[in-house]
């Protein structure tokens, strides 16, 4: 064997400055297998380009009956570039693949570079995917002075790909993932994601919410409609009624008729049925790939049942939304427009609204979905009754959240039906969570405990979504536990009553089994109760004020909501719906929490104030009718995000409470003190279950030297 030129350096990286071959090459390396990523530099710039695996002509041909088989299909494509990255991982799903095989023809080797172009045109970010796989590339520059998209890598920047300025699914390259989750549906389980786009000009909208359901191949809508339709033909004995079977019942016949009906439709392919069987004899020789046993996957038969459960045992396209327990509001709007959602706190989401990828651009089906919401509360929307308010029981929804719905026919809303949902949190928060925020304080905290506990008047106050129900629930326990709370009005269903001698009570816009209950008949049944503290959610019709008033006459103490953004407009309001201002003043503190850019928190506290002095600068007033109502401010949120008390930190409910109990106003004083110790412990603790923390207030109201020994000594463990 002749010896090696010595004039030829031996082998080295694309990469490294000595390889002769690649003079211009700066970096090479792998970022998926057969996927191969260049820098180099041209002319005093840098390039990027990426090697995909290569296609031969007949994989051409393979890879476009594919395409041309998926163009009708419904198939998702990654939101964001992590993504698009675990797609590309994961691969093709087994429904997919199995397409692959039946239309090709080709080695194991020449199908899987296949299976990638096909993931990359149809599931991916077509020619983005491989720079989403790319974890070097940092940045994709579209706004850059060039015909072609720039990009930053770690070590190279700019470099020009050979992409235009302005790829399709640019938007998604550049997008964030927020968060990712699934939601529970009867046996499914449905991915979620919640992204930030970082493309400028595309959609007022920035940060969106997306349902990942199944892909849907060619012909499956025919499928999922001929099933629907062959389940309400065998309805003859009432199966799809109220039953606790129901989702069974339709689960099975759904599996039953697309089994038969995916195992005819593949039968039926003569030419695929003749392929298999010829394959088949030549596996047993080893000449072939052995094929698929059955003609579809396991997983499209779910994709198809989940379809139908959902339209029938669901809420259609927001199925969902509704039972997402991180989504606080789901709103449709109108015909065509995107579903909008309003996310919780801990969703991690900054605005206030996110679209969805949901749309109804069906007329007939938005009126069918409204008008069953509305069914499953008892009420018929017509054209003489378009619109409603109705209540869906947690067992209607998968879970244990209420849910409140506003509901339209086309008849009042002009752009077809619209239907806005309101969702309690599926659990109660306690004040831990909500000093863990930032939302309040320890003295706010400490301060409400004395008031609920000595059956004072409270009241939150402030627009819809800022958090005022979740106020006034996180401190309920702090009413003892022997006292009797009843609350009253559509809205007591939002209120949660630990307690064992709790009593709910509610009306009725509507009738159902009995006839319409008002709210003076619940006055008269609440009074016979003889309750301690009165809890009245919603206080903003004329009824509820009235009640509302009745209650400060009797003495009882009082918990509530009511929407007023300031003092101002609460005094107002309340006035002009039959509060007298005389009635006002026994108000004793009023919490006006906000919502600022995601977060909600208490913006102050104020006290209304009966006869004030009249050198107290604090105290400031409205008038109303020729009334006066004084009130002073008592906490507030510093701009530093801290809560403060306000002037010398004098509160009249403390000498409320000792005229009350006959106390000193000092020792009312002391109190205080000790309970914002109590509220630390809480916090330092970690006591954020809300049955926990009632069982905890009740023991130190049975037993507190006890209890309080009981928790140095766990301190101690």
């Amino acid at each position: 064997m002749p010896a090696c030129d010595p004039a030829v350096p031996a082998p080295v990286p694309p990469d490294d400055p000595a390889a002769w071959y690649a003079p211009d090459v700066r970096s090479q390396y792998e970022v998926h297998p057969g996927v191969v990523a260049t820098v180099s530099e041209r002319g005093g710039e840098f390039a990027y380009d990426v090697r995909r695996p290569q296609l031969s002509d007949g994989d051409a041909a393979a890879l476009d009956a594919v395409t041309r088989y998926f163009a009708d299909a419904q198939l998702s494509r990654p939101r964001t570039r992590e993504g698009t990255s675990e797609r590309v991982a994961a691969g093709l799903g087994e429904k997919h693949r199995r397409v692959v095989a039946r239309l090709t023809d080709c080695s194991r080797a020449a199908r899987r570079r296949v299976e990638f172009h096909a993931l990359c045109e149809l599931r991916g970010l077509g020619d983005l995917t491989p720079l989403a796989l790319d974890d070097g590339v940092d940045v994709a520059d579209a706004a850059a002075d060039e015909d072609a998209l720039v990009v930053h890598t770690d070590d190279y920047a700019p470099a020009v790909t050979d992409l235009p300025a302005d790829p399709p699914h640019l938007d998604r390259f550049l997008s964030e993932r927020l968060a990712r989750y699934t939601v529970p549906f009867r046996e499914f389980d449905v991915p979620v994601v919640v992204y930030r786009e970082r493309v400028l000009g595309r959609d007022a909208f920035d940060t969106k919410y997306a349902v990942r359901e199944p892909d849907r191949l060619p012909g499956d809508d025919e499928l999922v409609a001929d099933c629907k339709e062959r389940i309400w033909e065998t309805n003859a004995d009432g199966r799809l009624g109220d039953d606790d079977d129901r989702a069974a019942f339709v689960a099975d016949r759904a599996r039953t008729f697309l089994t038969r009906r995916l195992t005819v439709r593949n039968t039926r392919a003569w030419l695929d049925a003749t392929r298999h069987r010829v394959r088949s004899a030549l596996a047993e020789y080893g000449l072939a790939v052995p094929p698929v046993d059955r003609r579809f996957s396991d997983d499209r038969l779910d994709d198809l049942t989940y379809y139908v459960l959902r339209d029938f045992v669901g809420d259609g396209e927001l199925t969902v939304p509704i039972r997402d327990d991180r989504l606080e509001d789901v709103e449709a709007n109108a015909v065509g427009d995107r579903v909008k959602v309003v996310p919780r706190t801990e969703l991690g989401a900054t605005a206030d609204r996110l679209p969805t990828n949901l749309v109804l651009d069906d007329e007939q089906r938005f009126v069918n979905l409204v008008t069953q919401l509305a069914a499953r509360d008892g009420v018929e929307l017509n054209a003489s009754n378009p619109s409603a308010k109705v209540n869906l029981e947690p067992a209607e929804v998968g879970g244990d959240v209420t849910i409140r719905c506003a509901v339209a026919l086309p008849v009042i809303s002009e752009d077809g039906p619209h239907v806005s949902i309101r969702k309690q949190a599926a659990d109660a928060l306690t004040p831990v969570d909500l000093l863990d925020r930032n939302s309040l304080s320890v003295d706010v905290v400490a301060l409400l405990w004395l008031a609920y506990e000595h059956h004072g008047v409270v009241l939150f106050s402030g627009p819809t979504g800022v958090g005022k129900t979740t106020l006034m629930n996180a401190h309920m326990p702090f009413v003892p536990f022997d006292d009797r709370p009843i609350s009253i009005d559509e809205g007591s269903r939002e209120v949660r009553l630990p307690h064992e001698t709790g009593v709910s009570l509610t009306t009725r816009d509507h009738e159902r089994e009995f006839k319409r209950v008002s709210m003076a008949d619940l006055m008269t049944e609440t009074n016979y109760l003889n309750p301690d503290v009165e809890v009245i959610a919603e206080i903003n019709t004329r009824e509820s004020f009235e009640s509302f008033a009745n209650v400060l006459n009797t003495g009882h103490g009082v918990v509530g909501t009511t929407h007023a953004e300031d003092v101002e407009t609460l005094v107002n309001r309340a006035v002009e719906q039959g509060v007298p201002p005389y009635l006002l003043k026994e108000v004793d503190l009023v919490v006006f929490p906000r919502h600022v850019d995601g977060e909600r928190y208490v913006g102050d506290v104020v006290e209304l104030v009966a006869d004030p002095d009249p050198g107290d600068d604090s105290v400031e007033s409205v008038e109303k009718d020729g009334d006066v109502v004084h009130y002073r401010r008592v906490l507030e949120r510093t701009p530093d995000g801290e809560f403060a008390f306000v002037g010398c930190g004098d509160v009249r409910l403390l000498d409320s409470v000792a005229a009350q109990t006959d106390r000193p106003v000092g020792a009312v004083r002391d109190e205080f003190a000790r309970k914002r110790r109590y509220v630390e412990y809480l916090e330092r603790e970690g006591v954020a279950d809300f049955e926990d923390l009632f069982g905890l207030l009740s023991d130190l109201r049975t037993d507190e030297a006890a209890t309080v020994e009981r928790l140095r000594r766990r301190a101690g463990e």
